[in-house]
């Protein structure tokens, strides 16, 4: 079919990591795609920059361990067409008190789901890391081999490349104001903020944190997706310590649960630092950010302190960094149909609550096949759906919580 050159097959709204994923998707199948951001390409001001992101296939909630190992050949299939590497293998590490019900879950759904692992109490955890990592007696680990670390700047920048290269237009400094359904020959317009309207035969709306501002104002839905702000932080490693934490190694990422939700990677953007945060934050309008103070630091202090046999400096980050999160009451993410005069014709990607980018290659074929054929074949997409909030404000009931 042929268009002017304001007219296409897919319009995505918003250029992070699942738009720009979802945008190689759609232009990888041919259909003549835009792709629209607000602010500057690779900007710093939604949740897809930094330097790291943890890839890992342990999940307490079952559905999520199938998506994290399709998306790692998703990755690499990526990285093989754009001829660099964003994906740095690790081994993955979760650890938590005996008694805990979410490291319980993990195991469950590793087992459920064939993902080899090792259980280790603390002598043996003790042993395998020569002493770099340490748990309470009463703690337990588990270790897997499917962990690693994505470089998040340098992700989106490969799917916009890779749209670019399949013939997508990307125009950045676009915000979008509002989406309207074309009563007549089917499909919607895309408006602008700068008066610019684009006629699509679909839309992808993937807009972060501002996803429930969009929608509001697009169809007068009420998404319960809360911005948050968090902070990622930087420790040092006292010196001639620092190969034991290196990426390469056999330092795995890792996650930390209990009355705090702890994560951290190797050490790898910043040469003799480590990164160690918390999973959390304030509310927040992402357009009126507080730009701190941050999560608080004691209990990561005290963490670091516990685990790491002193060999990290604990006494303060040396460097942070600011990042969104957009939360849904359940931490499960949105994938559906708008809707109501949209019917399928716009498609939603949101909520992705702090652990979303990981997936980002999933979800972008996901989002493409749900906009380009109206379903996702040989995907669960019911823990994803808006309605589950009509059903349970609260979202998806989870039993480890």
């Amino acid at each position: 079919m042929e268009y002017s050159a304001d007219e296409f097959d897919v319009i995505v709204v918003g250029a992070g990591i699942m738009g720009s994923s979802t945008a190689y998707q759609t232009a990888k199948r041919g259909q003549k795609t835009l792709l629209l951001e607000q602010f500057d390409f690779l900007h710093h001001r939604g949740s897809s920059h930094g330097e790291s992101r943890t890839i890992r296939a342990t999940y307490p909630e079952d559905y999520y361990t199938p998506l994290v190992l399709q998306s790692y050949k998703l990755w690499q299939q990526a990285e093989s067409e754009i001829g660099y590497n964003v994906y740095f293998k690790a081994h993955q590490l979760d650890m938590a008190p005996a008694n805990d019900k979410v490291l319980h879950a993990v195991v469950e759904s590793c087992r459920k789901n064939l993902v080899p692992f090792r259980f280790m109490n603390r002598d043996q955890l003790d042993r395998e890391f020569s002493g770099r990592i340490r748990i309470p007696e009463d703690w337990v680990a588990v270790a897997t081999e499917h962990g690693g670390v994505i470089k998040p700047t340098k992700a989106v920048s490969m799917f916009q490349t890779l749209a670019l290269q399949n013939g997508a237009v990307l125009r950045d400094n676009m915000g979008v104001k509002g989406v309207e359904r074309d009563g007549v020959r089917g499909g919607v317009w895309v408006c602008t903020e700068n008066g610019e309207r684009f006629w699509g035969k679909k839309c992808v709306v993937t807009v972060g944190a501002w996803t429930t501002k969009l929608v509001k104002t697009v169809a007068g839905i009420e998404l319960p997706i809360k911005p948050l702000e968090t902070t990622v932080c930087y420790w040092r490693i006292k010196e001639g310590h620092e190969g034991g934490f290196a990426i390469g190694g056999d330092f795995p990422t890792f996650a930390s649960y209990g009355d705090t939700y702890i994560y951290g990677t190797p050490s790898l953007e910043y040469p003799g630092l480590i990164k160690v945060a918390v999973h959390g934050g304030y509310p927040c309008d992402p357009d009126k950010r507080p730009w701190g103070p941050g999560n608080p630091l004691a209990p990561l202090k005290e963490w670091i302190e516990g685990r790491f046999s002193g060999v990290v400096d604990s006494g303060g980050p040396v460097a942070t960094q600011l990042c969104m999160y957009s939360m849904t009451p359940d931490e499960d993410f949105v994938i559906d149909f708008l809707g109501g005069e949209f019917g399928k014709d716009v498609v939603v990607g949101g909520g992705f609550s702090g652990h979303g980018f990981k997936l980002s290659p999933v979800v972008g074929r996901i989002l493409a096949d749900l906009a380009l054929s109206g379903e996702a074949q040989g995907v669960e997409l019911k823990h994803f759906r808006i309605a589950r909030f009509q059903e349970n404000p609260k979202g998806n009931v989870k039993d480890f919580l």
